[in-house]
This record gives structure tokens, sequence and C-alpha cells, in this order.
């Protein structure tokens, strides 16, 4: 039932800080980010607590994919809980709030797992690096869903209360790509440490996998290449990022899902 609780105290999170935004609650719009906040918190708290005892028990690191994915959800709603202390971006907070939600379900549906890995350092750095830059990149993918969301109603013209759950298209853009650099840089690491220190990268098991990783940092090295050297931005810079980050998506949980839950190989 912890992954339940954990849900909703993710889900009144979000729902307060879309409603903190909103004109018609701003007499009370501090008092309902205050109760926001610690939803949040307390979602980050037991959420914290209940992975970690899935993850690390006595018997050694457990990662299995429901695991991993909810690992990813931490690290969304803590980059959510972060970005909501600048008011213009509790929108976007909202977002990967209700995002970090649904990653908390799959850990209801595993079964009992007993295999434990017992891994050197450096493979721990891989995982975790590899772990860090998917979920940095996954917030930006909220903040590019955000961005075509916003562009589009400014081009139609349509103006509501709503609109004051988007920050300024260009602190959305500015934001986006500074996110998309830091993702590289940590997607960079991760496949040089993979090179580095995981034998048989290129084994048929693992093939797939660091294939569409290796596309995908190629597709974020050239979306960050063309906002510096060139400006790139719109709709166009967007969707490269949403194709690089579908890449990523197919390299870290496609492969590995068809990998563990049909073929019943081991990820590593």
């Amino acid at each position: 039932m912890s992954e339940i609780t954990i849900l909703l105290l993710y889900l009144l999170a979000a729902v307060a800080f879309a409603v903190s935004r909103l004109p018609r609650f701003e007499n009370v719009s501090r008092g309902v980010f205050v109760g926001a906040m610690g939803f949040a918190l307390a979602g980050l708290l037991l959420h914290a607590q209940f992975l970690n005892a899935q993850i690390n028990p006595e018997s050694g690191l457990i990662l299995s994919i429901e695991s991993t994915l909810s690992l990813v959800g931490l690290q969304l709603s803590l980059i959510g809980a972060l970005g909501a202390i600048e008011p213009r971006l509790r929108g976007m907070t909202a977002g990967l709030l209700t995002l970090a939600a649904l990653a908390t379900l799959p850990l209801g549906l595993q079964g009992e797992i007993t295999q434990s890995m017992e891994l050197t350092w450096q493979i721990q750095a891989h995982i975790l690096t590899s772990i860090f830059s998917y979920g940095l990149l996954a917030a930006g993918a909220i903040i590019a869903v955000f961005a075509l969301v916003q562009d589009r109603r400014l081009r139609s013209g349509r103006f509501s209360a709503v609109n004051h759950l988007f920050a300024p298209l260009e602190t959305t853009e500015k934001l986006l790509f500074g996110v998309a650099t830091a993702g590289f840089i940590g997607l960079l690491l991760s496949v040089v440490s993979g090179f580095t220190f995981v034998e048989d990268l290129f084994a048929q098991h693992l093939v797939h996998k660091t294939a569409l990783s290796i596309l995908a940092l190629f597709l974020f090295g050239i979306l960050v290449a063309g906002r510096i050297f060139a400006g790139w931005r719109g709709k166009r810079a967007v969707y490269l990022y949403l194709s690089g980050f579908a890449f990523l998506c197919l390299a870290y949980f496609g492969a590995r899902f068809v990998l563990e839950e049909i073929l019943g190989r081991s990820w590593g």
C-alpha cells in the first residue's frame, strides 16, 4: 500500500501546485503552495524510504525494471519540488509530479525478487550516471511537451486561466536547453563509462541498448550544438529533443523489457 500512498501524495501536490497558479485562487495561493510543498516533500520522503528498501536490501543491490522506473520517478519529483521554488515553474512541477506518481505504480505490480547483484564501484557509478541522465532528460521531455502546448496556444490565440500554468515561452525554451545540455553531458559520461567498465557491451543481448543509447546521444549532441552555434529554438528543436528521448526510452526500458521479461536474461 505504500506505493498508493506515495501516488496520492504526489497527485495532491500536483493539483495544489496547479491551483496555486490560477488567478481565481490568487488570494490563497501562498497557503496552497505551502500545502502543495508539504504533500510533495512527504511523498518524496516516503518514496525514498520505500525505494531504498526495495533496491538496497541486506542481500545486495536489486534493480528491476519496476524499481529503476520508480527511481527515475523519485528524481522527477525532486526536480519538480526544487523547480516549484520559482512560481512560474509550478505548472511544470504539476506535470513532473504526475509522471512521478505514475512511475510508482509498477512497484506494486512486481513480484517478489530475491536475486541481487554484487557490483563493482565502477559498474555502480555507470548505473547511477545512466539513471541520473535518463531522469534529467525525462524531466526535459515534460518541459518540451509544455513548450509545444504553449506554442500552439499562442499561435491559435487561445488565452484563458490555463495560460497561467505555463512559464513564458522563452523561459521554457531556455530551461529546456539547459536540461538538454546537462542531460547530454550525463549521457555522454554514461556511454563512456559503459565502454570502459562494462564487458561485452556489443554482445547480442546488449547491442540494441548500446546502439539506441549512442543514437540518442548523437541526436542530443546535434541539438546542443545547434543551440550553441546556430541559436536553434522552436518546434523543430523540441521535436528533435523528443526524438532523442524516444530512442533513449527504447534503450533503457524497451530493450530491457524484451531482455528480462520476454527472454528471461540478465541485464548485466
